[in-house]
């Protein structure tokens, strides 16, 4: 009687009745075999339950999260290598080491789709493009794109989940990322590889071994989930400032492409075709409201940043647009 009380007050529903909802919507799903067996076998655990009990909410969590996973479905891969090179080149000055060895990997991908197991670690200075680098692949590639930032984690359940009997479980980062992108074959960009930690907790590096090896991570197993979740589709780029600090059975695992800093007349033309404009647009100003001549911006690279990448030049890009935004708005000048 209580039980029919709380419905009608529409608070909850029965284990049981959401027992059978579960079991229509799993039935209803593209599942590998073993992955439905598990559901429908929490399905009966969860018809058992008494209402109410802590067990039922642990048991209910976990379908909902299995739920969600994009098990078998996949972005269609459009591969064109000219409209990729063009992203690459419209994305990026230089780099053509990099842009070549993307576009190579592009090339096997279409001439050998099942072809697996390639992780790709871009080292360099920080500022030379290595993050963007990899967000233009996943538009040239057509996939979807999640980026897990490793820095600073030193626990081993941030990879692989906790168990799902602990309070507040959730999966890893690594089933995180494929559940937020929506896909089972997404890029997923590894940030900062070379920041992990470690403490008693575990050693996360070592955790993402399994991640990272084209031969084990087709059953890549969250201890969350319980089941096998194939990653074996999944692109893996990683990004790192330094080798040294990479634990070597990690560092075997990947293909390092190394990105050079650049060079003053590269960061000329960094700074015209894409730095100005997007410093100009974020301050407000039209193009006619702020020139510099090469002269100028070379001043700025010898005399004011001394780095590998661009980021500072960035910042003296914007501080100069702000001086112009300060000199139009109470001077009244029209362009500098």
């Amino acid at each position: 009687q209580r039980q029919m009380c709380i419905r009608d007050r529409g608070e909850a529903d029965s284990p049981q009745s959401e027992a059978e909802e579960f079991k229509e919507k799993i039935l209803g799903l593209d599942l590998p075999d073993g992955v439905r067996e598990k559901l429908l076998k929490e399905c009966d655990r969860l018809y058992k339950m008494p209402f109410g009990s802590h067990e039922a909410n642990v048991v209910r969590n976990y379908l909902d999260i299995c739920m969600e996973l994009p098990w078998n479905v996949e972005s269609k891969l459009n591969i064109d290598i000219n409209r990729a090179r063009k992203i690459l080149d419209a994305d990026h000055y230089g780099m053509d080491k990099v842009k070549e060895r993307m576009l190579e990997l592009l090339a096997v991908k279409k001439l050998a789709p099942d072809v697996k197991g390639q992780i790709i670690c871009l080292v360099g200075p920080p500022g030379v493009g290595k993050t963007s680098i990899a967000m233009s692949m996943s538009r040239a590639l057509n996939r979807k794109l999640a980026r897990i930032s490793l820095g600073g984690v030193h626990d081993e359940a941030e990879i692989r989940g906790h168990r799902k009997t602990y309070v507040g479980a959730m999966p890893g980062r690594i089933i995180a990322a494929v559940k937020q992108a929506e896909s089972c074959n997404p890029l997923l960009l590894l940030d900062e590889i070379d920041k992990l930690g470690n403490d008693q907790r575990g050693d996360p590096a070592s955790a993402l071994l399994e991640v990272l090896d084209a031969e084990q991570n087709s059953t890549f197993r969250d201890h969350f989930l319980e089941v096998p979740f194939d990653l074996s589709d999944v692109l893996f780029i990683t990004t790192a400032n330094t080798l040294d600090t990479i634990p070597r059975p990690l560092l075997d695992r990947m293909e390092v492409i190394e990105l050079t800093s650049y060079t003053d007349e590269e960061k000329l033309q960094i700074a015209k075709r894409h730095l100005l404009p997007k410093e100009l647009k974020r301050h407000g100003l039209a193009k006619a409201q702020l020139r510099l001549t090469d002269d100028a911006i070379r001043e700025l690279i010898r005399g004011y940043t001394r780095e590998a990448g661009v980021r500072v030049l960035e910042r003296k890009l914007g501080a100069l647009c702000r001086k112009a935004a300060m000199d139009i708005v109470s001077n009244g000048v029209k362009s500098i």
